[in-house]
């Protein structure tokens, strides 16, 4: 019976193998294991509320996408494309390398101006789409996943390995009360500095990353007007 409380895990699973609307998904994995756990219906609703406002990322992350939706409705995504299509040397890897080093510098800054919601999808993987199709013509859905997913790999590249350069940030800060906890003498300053070859060498494996999405990108379209 203990065992059967798990069932939680394997709705979303099942939900993300699927792609499934990810918030309806862990709501109904939430319902679902509460039931099994024979709670009432009020308690789980309560905990599942409690949970939600208690999580400013989650209240964000709902306020974040009717403002996208908003800009993405007035034209926002359309002007972007139209923007990449003008620009005979884009490529989607380029277009990519090129956020990523962005998005690195803001972070060696904490400057929090990128984002998945708010840059990638409405413009970055837009903008990396487009610039395919000026150069190769229509993305199958293979072709548009793997863009999408190099985008997306582009704010993760920029913005994980880079966020320690700031003194500041939390991460580093963590870092230094953990090996302080641990015997260990070191500062914030002395975390930052080790963290610059890192975002260095993160940004320049994120660029050769990016090169190779190009040369497969033109691969895949020879052999697709074969």
């Amino acid at each position: 019976m203990e065992l059967l409380k798990l069932i939680g895990v394997l709705i979303v699973i099942i939900g993300f193998v699927l792609k499934k609307d990810t918030i309806a998904t862990v709501v109904i994995a939430g319902v679902v294991t509460g039931l099994v756990a024979r709670m009432p219906i009020i308690e789980i609703l309560n905990t599942l509320g409690s949970s939600f406002i208690t999580q400013r990322t989650a209240t964000l992350f709902v306020l974040t996408l009717p403002i996208i939706g908003i800009s993405e409705r007035y034209g926002l995504k359309d002007k972007a494309v139209d923007f990449i299509k003008k620009a005979k040397a884009a490529t989607s890897g380029r277009i990519i390398s090129l956020y990523l080093a962005i998005r690195a510098l803001a972070a060696a800054f904490s400057l929090r101006l990128g984002g998945h919601p708010q840059f990638v999808r409405p413009l970055i993987n837009p903008m990396a789409q487009a610039a395919y199709v000026a150069k190769h013509g229509p993305a199958d859905e293979k072709t548009e996943d793997m863009i999408k997913g190099f985008s997306a790999a582009g704010e993760n590249f920029g913005n994980f390995f880079a966020q320690n350069v700031f003194m500041g940030a939390s991460g580093t800060l963590l870092i230094v009360s953990t090996l302080n906890g641990q015997g260990y003498d070191v500062n914030a300053l002395q975390i930052a500095m080790m963290s610059i070859p890192v975002a260095v060498i993160a940004v320049l494996v994120g660029f050769g990353h990016n090169v190779l999405l190009d040369r497969t990108l033109a691969k895949s379209a020879i052999k697709g007007g074969e």
